[in-house]
């Protein structure tokens, strides 16, 4: 009775109307996440309607545009987006987050993999799979700002044919100033990306909703029955087109990379409210045009345009594939840094655009190939239609690897049985196994470009991975057991002068060479010694308490460790500000930092083959000196050399 009299209490209502603002506050705060969401997830597939049907019907394997086969095709586009986009990413695959990052990496990193236990082969099998997908993802993240801004300045063609020989210059600068702009950060521009995708979405689903209340016949393509007759009908013909069909689902893996930027909810919600519908008028809106006007199925999404709204919608457009390709370009600037971390790859160098959005970054050397790249794409096949066959062979490989790979989580983390597991993954499978096999017939019409970077990126990662686990293995190897050398430090008990000495090492036991070479040649040691060592945590962030840890050894020395997640960078004056909180005083000008520069010979015995060798000695000497990449002071830096036959 208590609490029915206190429910009607005015202290109660003033609670009720105290958490009303904080309530609307939150949900203004998930639609703000998720217009961003719009901007940045959606960017990509949102603007596949550019060219994915046109090349169904206009592209080198185009098929006829006949009743069936236009109902049939619309049926593909429809139960892909349902089942590998809405069913798959946005049901299933956004649960698989690691402390709320998303991503091939970060999936990687969420599978339990000692390196001890009884499956070796199966662990060597899941870390070379995670290493192809990221690979394919360099691959797509080449192809989709070349592919979007051209498809787009082919409307100018609709236009007017004396444009023609505009749209290659055109579509070179617009990727010239792109990429350009990238040093510049992404933050000031990313707050017009919601918004202006958002008039975007809402203009192609009005094109397409105008063109479907003329042909409403169009929407029976919904019945599956369409698709299945599709295949019967047309058989190998049906499944070359199929890899047509697949660039309606290009830019899907971007609903899982992006997860940590806006969460599970906003994506969701953009999604269903806005992206998909969208998507799916302007898709049934362009097969009810052919439809009825199949004259006009060399460019059925200009077609839709109403011809006094042409330039407008080829400005609008513009706009939206550099806003795809911006969403691109910084997804692969953010998977170079993870997989720098997780020791994938060497080191670069990384600028911090925006000191409140840690995801902000810019690499100079990746920028730079990636433009050079695309605008070399552009020049060499220089049509939309041409570049579409190397388009989705990344996507569906990726796609592939993302459902095994969540197979092993549901598996080993989940812990789901058997029964639970396997069905849902085969269904998974079984559509990214048929894309695939449907982009295998378009390898020859540029699919072999992907694949080939896919290899070499896949050969670069697995061979710096390798030759820093031998690099280690050797200096570990013919390394000193910390119990020995300080016994040897009491016995001789070598001159001390003022001053922090950091000796910074891979490995967190045993002496750094670097320090048994300074005390060989110098016979001299500071008052303190630090060893330090900076690991790589599989996650994506780590927490403030868990950053730093040191032991003291004796006799002044002191091993530190520091733990860094795939998507920080270390820094190492950050780190000796945190070892002085915890009680280790050291002062910065007083503090000498000891590098170990290798030397790096392929004369000694190894696993590794003679080229792969040579292969990482090229890759370490042109990696990004520790000294920039830990944030190391010039002034306060010595080099020691150290030879390492591999």
């Amino acid at each position: 009775m208590e609490s029915i009299e206190n429910s009607g209490a005015p202290g109660n209502k003033r609670a009720k109307a105290e958490s009303a603002p904080a309530h609307l506050a939150c949900r203004a705060g998930r639609l703000a996440l998720a217009l961003g969401a719009l901007g940045v997830v959606y960017g990509d597939i949102g603007t596949s309607p550019l060219y994915a049907i046109k090349e169904c019907f206009h592209g080198l394997h185009a098929i006829a545009p006949s009743e069936g086969n236009i109902l049939g095709v619309l049926s593909l586009v429809f139960w892909s987006l349902t089942m590998v986009v809405t069913v798959k990413y946005v049901v299933f695959i956004l649960r698989a987050d690691n402390k709320g990052e998303g991503g091939i990496y970060a999936l990687l990193a969420l599978i339990p993999m000692d390196k001890t236990k009884q499956l070796p082969r199966m662990y060597a099998a899941i870390v070379l799979a995670g290493i192809l997908g990221a690979a394919l993802l360099y691959g797509d993240g080449i192809i989709t700002p070349a592919i979007s801004v051209l498809s787009a300045m082919e409307g100018l063609q609709v236009a007017t044919e004396a444009a023609a020989p505009f749209v290659l210059p055109l579509t070179c600068l617009v990727l010239f100033v792109l990429f350009s702009a990238q040093r510049r950060g992404t933050a000031k521009i990313g707050r017009v990306f919601g918004p202006a995708m958002m008039v975007w979405f809402a203009a192609i689903g009005a094109l397409g909703l105008l063109a479907i209340l003329e042909n409403p016949h169009i929407l029976t393509a919904v019945n599956p029955v369409y698709a299945i007759k599709f295949f019967l009908v047309n058989r190998i013909h049906g499944m070359v087109v199929l890899g047509s069909v697949v660039l309606c689902i290009t830019g899907g893996e971007a609903l899982y990379a992006d997860l940590g930027h806006f969460g599970r909810d906003a994506i969701r919600m953009s999604w269903l409210a806005v992206a998909c519908p969208s998507l799916l008028l302007n898709y049934f809106g362009q097969g009810a045009l052919i439809l009825g006007h199949p004259t006009l199925v060399f460019n059925p999404f200009y077609g839709l345009v109403p011809h006094a709204l042409l330039y407008p919608m080829v400005l609008l457009s513009t706009m939206a594939t550099v806003i795809a390709s911006q969403a691109m370009i910084t997804g692969v600037f953010s998977l170079t840094q993870q997989a720098v971390q997780m020791g994938f790859f060497p080191r670069v160098h990384v600028v911090h655009t925006s000191a409140e959005t840690q995801g902000q970054i810019f690499i100079e050397k990746v920028n730079y190939a990636l433009m050079v790249a695309c605008v070399g794409l552009v020049l060499v096949f220089r049509e939309s239609s041409r570049l579409a066959g190397a388009y989705g062979i990344a996507v569906t490989a990726t796609m592939g690897i993302t459902s095994i790979l969540y197979f092993f989580v549901a598996r080993r983390v989940w812990r789901w049985p058997l029964w639970k597991a396997l069905p849902i993954v085969a269904i998974f499978l079984a559509f990214d196994v048929s894309y695939f096999t449907a982009n295998l017939f378009k390898i020859l019409d540029g699919g072999w470009f992907t694949l080939a970077i896919a290899l070499s990126i896949t050969i670069a990662m697995a061979t710096w991975r390798d030759g820093r686990a031998e690099l280690s293995h050797k200096m570990l190897s013919a390394g000193l057991p910390m119990e020995i050398f300080m016994k040897d430090i009491e016995s001789h008990d070598p001159f001390r002068v003022q001053g922090t000495a950091v000796f910074m090492t891979v490995s967190p036991v045993g002496v750094p060479a670097a320090l048994l070479h300074y005390l060989r040649h110098t016979h001299v040691l500071h008052e303190k010694v630090i060893i330090l060592s900076i690991r790589s945590a599989e996650v994506p962030t780590v927490a403030e308490k868990e950053r730093v840890s040191f032991e003291d050894l004796g006799h002044g020395f002191y091993r530190v460790l520091a733990f860094y997640g795939f998507m920080e960078t270390p820094n190492v004056p950050d780190i000796m500000k945190r070892v002085s909180l915890r009680g280790l005083h050291t002062e910065l000008f007083e503090t000498t930092f000891f590098l170990g520069r290798e030397t790096l010979l392929t004369t000694g015995s190894s696993k590794m083959s003679h080229w792969r060798k040579s292969l990482f000695c090229f890759m370490s000497r042109n990696a990004q000196t520790p000294m920039t990449y830990f944030g190391l002071p010039p002034n306060r830096v010595v080099e020691i050399g150290v030879q390492v036959e591999l």
